[in-house]
């Protein structure tokens, strides 16, 4: 297996986007670190971590938050953080192809009967007329980097209507929203939490949904390096666990509300410790709540939708061709969805 550090992993990346078992983990309170963004969709990983889930996994966790999808995949291929839920990008399945990630299960999937990620356009684009995706043709549409998430939406978005887009690299999502709401760029699609504040300033318009272009997408998944799914399975294990348990007490007070508006207003105060931070809790709450998306109970992996995004992916030359499913997920540690 390749030894990766960070030199080695970043060079990967860049190439990507220009084109015997260990003890048990809870008899060894192992320290890992875990990366995420500081999205509401990431609250499998702070519930996990605030009502101890980890710990009781025998995990000691510090959480590290990233800006975007890439630089955490470097982050993983280089050791730097252990485990980590985001999204699918060219630079992950090119770590994967080197040996250095694999993809363990599951994360936010677009479900039929929950709101989900939304097709924003600036107010500049809304007034000129664009007010379906099918009006986009010849239109910017704003991307973290090629190779992105939001590349992928994109690219799928124009496919179906049948339309080109020119993609705009702007490398964070703070960076897309300031081009978004100054008419730099004309479009761009994000989860609801970010979406709908946006839509209600006046600043952007939705004019559609993600998931009529990409059924069933697999947004975000965990993710670890090779080495610690083949070599470290107590552990990562034990990651698996904490998480799954953070997701079910998500699902059942934000979606199924067992608790009600009690359980709702508690979950609320716990995610705002991750999430608009900057505001006070009043403001963020509505926020925190519009962006309710179920989270796949058990991290269970959709690998029907991670086969098309790396079909999508070699489709534009973004990563090598010879690239296998097999080779970027390991689909022993969590039932798997569409195979």
């Amino acid at each position: 297996m390749t030894n990766f550090n960070r030199r080695h992993a970043l060079a990967t990346l860049g190439a990507a986007t220009a084109v015997g078992l260990a003890a048990p983990a809870i008899a060894q309170n192992r320290k890992i670190t875990v990366g995420a963004l500081r999205f509401t969709s990431h609250s499998g990983s702070f519930i996990a971590y605030e009502r101890g889930y980890f710990e009781q996994a025998g995990l000691d966790v510090e959480l590290r938050f990233f800006e975007a999808a890439q630089p955490m995949a470097v982050a993983i291929a280089s050791g730097d953080v252990d485990y980590a839920v985001t999204a699918i990008s060219g630079g992950l399945v090119s770590l994967a192809d080197k040996g250095a990630i694999k993809v363990i299960g599951g994360a936010l999937q677009e479900d039929p009967g929950i709101d989900g990620q939304k097709i924003l356009v600036s107010d500049a684009a809304y007034q000129a007329g664009i007010t379906t995706p099918a009006m986009l043709d010849g239109k910017s549409f704003g991307v973290t980097q090629a190779g992105s998430s939001f590349h992928y939406m994109g690219s799928k978005i124009a496919q179906k209507e049948g339309i080109s887009m020119s993609f705009k690299p702007l490398q964070k999502v703070g960076a897309i929203i300031g081009a978004l709401k100054s008419g730099q760029i004309d479009a761009w699609s994000i989860v609801p939490h970010i979406a709908k504040p946006l839509s209600g300033s006046g600043a952007v318009h939705i004019i559609g949904n993600v998931a009529d272009y990409v059924p069933d997408y697999q947004v975000t998944t965990v993710f670890t390096s090779a080495k610690n799914a083949a070599d470290e399975r107590e552990m990562t294990q034990g990651f698996i666990d904490g998480f799954s348990k953070g997701v079910k007490d998500y699902n059942s007070t934000m979606i199924s509300k067992y608790k009600g508006d009690e359980g709702v207003n508690e979950m609320v105060d716990l995610i705002h410790k991750y999430v608009y931070t900057d505001r006070p809790r009043e403001k963020a709450a509505p926020s925190i709540i519009n962006g309710t998306m179920r989270l796949n109970e058990g991290a269970a992996l959709n690998v029907a939708s991670v086969a098309d995004q790396l079909a999508w992916f070699q489709s534009e030359g973004l990563v090598d061709a010879d690239i296998t499913l097999e080779t970027l997920v390991d689909t022993s540690y969590v039932e798997t969805m569409g195979a």
